[in-house]
């Protein structure tokens, strides 16, 4: 090639290069990747929960009472109004309405969790596995499932507790199975939505195992969306199991937890000089927390992408 001849196609090359670039140029860049961050709501939320997680931990320690001690001895009167040494008054039975609602909170908030925890661990690992296993295996759970899923969930606790008696371990346990049902279909869901991505079957290709798949695959694809449901089913539990105790069926006197705390001081609006704070202080703390709770899942659901209720 001579040097003419070689100047010319560097020269052509050039030019064809910087077409490209022109033409890349006006391709859109990628979006960059979001960080989370709360929302001014998303913060009170976390202020109200990590505030009742506190007293949830630490309120057995930090009550001024104990959680049958009657502030007054001398002075017994049921519903009394607030005053010095009880700041919220007293219930029914002269007993300090702050220091129970602080016992009362450490197993409320315990059960909750412990019950949303082990609803997610059966829901998620019978769900994912569905997805996975094949249409014969996805038929079977899921039908079973759908049974269950039909029956009311007060009624099946109803059931459940009503045959077995009532504890703490069996309200865990029955809470947690009631609401596992709705997470086998969340992640059932996801599951199989992720299963006939592209990029799976790339990998299935590549002769990677079910194990890689749910754990390098499904799982990181779908854990924000079942970290939003997470708050969510914490909600429904934190309701389930306050209704049963309201119900007489959930923690047993003379333990407090926030739904028996309702039930029993329901003579206060019959009283006619007495408190309505034994009743009110407790259903503004489920009320709080629930709230509380729902206005970060709403972050969490619109960092997500928003298309949680869909899947739901």
């Amino acid at each position: 090639m001579s040097s003419k001849d070689h100047h010319t196609y560097m020269d052509t090359h050039f030019v064809a290069q910087e077409d490209d670039d022109a033409a890349f140029s006006e391709l859109q860049d990628s979006p960059p990747r979001r960080k989370f961050r709360l929302t001014f709501g998303g913060w009170i939320g976390a202020a109200v929960v990590t505030f009742w997680l506190l007293v949830a931990i630490l309120g057995p320690w930090l009550a001024p009472y104990g959680e049958n001690d009657l502030p007054f001895p001398d002075d017994y009167s049921e519903f009394q109004h607030p005053r010095a040494g009880a700041p919220l008054g007293t219930d029914f039975s002269d007993r300090d309405i702050l220091s129970r609602l602080m016992y009362g909170a450490s197993r409320t908030i315990g059960i909750s969790i412990a019950a949303t925890l082990l609803a997610y661990v059966v829901g998620v690992i019978l769900g994912v596995g569905a997805a996975v296993a094949g249409p014969k295996t996805d038929m079977v759970l899921s039908r079973i499932n759908d049974a269950f899923l039909s029956l009311p969930t007060i009624m099946l606790g109803l059931v459940v507790v009503a045959a077995v008696g009532s504890s703490i371990p069996i309200l865990i346990v029955t809470a947690g199975l009631v609401y596992a049902t709705v997470v086998y279909r969340l992640a059932r869901a996801l599951g199989v939505e992720i299963m006939v991505m592209d990029f799976v079957e790339a990998a299935r290709l590549r002769g990677e195992n079910t194990w890689w798949l749910v754990a390098r695959e499904i799982w990181p694809n779908a854990a924000m969306p079942l970290i939003s449901d997470f708050g969510l089913r914490l909600i429904y539990v934190i309701l389930f199991v306050s209704s049963l105790s309201f119900l007489g069926l959930g923690v047993q006197p003379p333990r407090a937890d926030w739904g028996s705390m309702v039930r029993e001081n329901l003579g206060a609006f019959q009283s006619y000089d007495g408190s309505l704070v034994p009743v009110v202080a407790p259903a503004v703390a489920i009320a709080t927390l629930t709230i509380g709770i729902n206005l970060i899942v709403d972050d969490i659901s619109a960092f997500a992408g928003g298309k949680l209720s869909g899947r739901m």
